[in-house]
């Protein structure tokens, strides 16, 4: 099982055409970057876990709902009377989403590092991400169970910067130097390495992170394909997919769900397995991965792909 852990909560997008100014029409759906992996995984056939509290709202009610329907177990959630966080989501002209929060005290933004589930005997990999590793409490408490945990299990860390939420790059930068060293696997969009590190190459963003701790380092570049490094010394390029985009919303995250999944599928999920990828390994990783998110980008919102979109075989 996978455990992802961190932010939940509800995307709510702007319809456009409504010509009335004193109104506004909004199409919600669920959200957040580490629920949309636990998603990723869990269409993709393999058994996902999320954990994060989870508000009695309607919000969080619907979360609940859709958790159970998509088979992602949510055992490890702590129920809350907390609100749920809520994003409104509008597009620019090039359908890049564009993020306001609600989160001032909400449910995801909780967690406590006494309320971390005491054992994870059936968890073979963690994944955090995003807001929830430097919004406080809940980024101490993660920092917490990745650095309990990364000695047994198998731990993938996105940034997921959002400077909407937490508008300091500093701290950025600083709970990156905290994750990075504990990770197995460490996923940045090239936007992402822009605003922690101005001016520096990807590649090396990559190449200091790997000296850090992390077995392999993942950069996207959008439409323009991902670059893998690994501390054995690979460094592989993949061209993307082309694909009419409705929106990226959830790209990033199905991506990483698919690097997760090819992982468990090919028996690489550890240190000593990505060790032991040979290029072909890695190039076919990433194809899989961009695959998986250009079928993301061509529906609205994080509507991420099944098995039989991929044309890949029933487990």
């Amino acid at each position: 099982m996978y455990l992802s852990c961190g932010d939940a909560l509800f995307d709510l997008f702007e319809r456009h055409g409504d010509t009335d100014i004193a109104s506004i029409d909004l199409a919600g759906r669920v959200g957040g970057s580490p629920l949309n992996v636990a998603l990723g995984i869990a269409r993709l056939g393999h058994e996902a876990s999320f954990f994060t509290k989870l508000s009695s709202d309607v919000f969080g009610r619907r979360l609940a709902g859709f958790m159970d329907a998509e088979r992602i177990d949510r055992s490890f959630c702590i129920a809350t009377d907390r609100h749920t966080t809520l994003a409104i989501v509008s597009l620019d002209a090039n359908g890049t989403p564009l993020y306001d929060f609600y989160i001032d005290g909400t449910a995801d933004r909780s967690i406590e590092t006494s309320e971390l589930p005491p054992s994870l005997d059936k968890v073979t990999g963690l994944h955090v991400a995003s807001y929830a590793t430097v919004t406080e409490p809940t980024a101490s408490a993660l920092y917490d169970l990745v650095r309990r945990e990364a000695g047994s299990k198998f731990v993938s860390y996105d940034p997921n910067i959002r400077l909407s939420i937490e508008p300091d790059v500093d701290i950025w930068r600083s709970k990156v130097r905290d994750f990075v060293p504990h990770a197995t696997l460490v996923k940045a969009s090239e936007e992402d390495l822009e605003m922690l590190y101005p001016g520096r190459s990807t590649e090396e963003i990559q190449a200091d992170w790997l000296d850090m701790g992390a077995e392999a380092v993942v950069v996207t570049f959008g439409g323009k394909g991902a670059r893998a490094m690994t501390r054995s010394g690979i460094d592989a390029f993949e061209d993307s997919q082309r694909v009419t985009v409705v929106d990226t919303v959830g790209a990033g995250d199905t991506f990483q769900a698919g690097l997760i999944v090819w992982l468990i599928e090919h028996g690489r999920l550890s240190r000593e397995g990505i060790a032991g990828c040979s290029e072909a390994d890695i190039h076919d990783m990433l194809s899989l991965a961009m695959n998986a998110a250009a079928i993301t980008c061509s529906r609205r919102g994080a509507d991420l792909p099944r098995r039989a979109d991929l044309g890949l075989a029933p487990l």
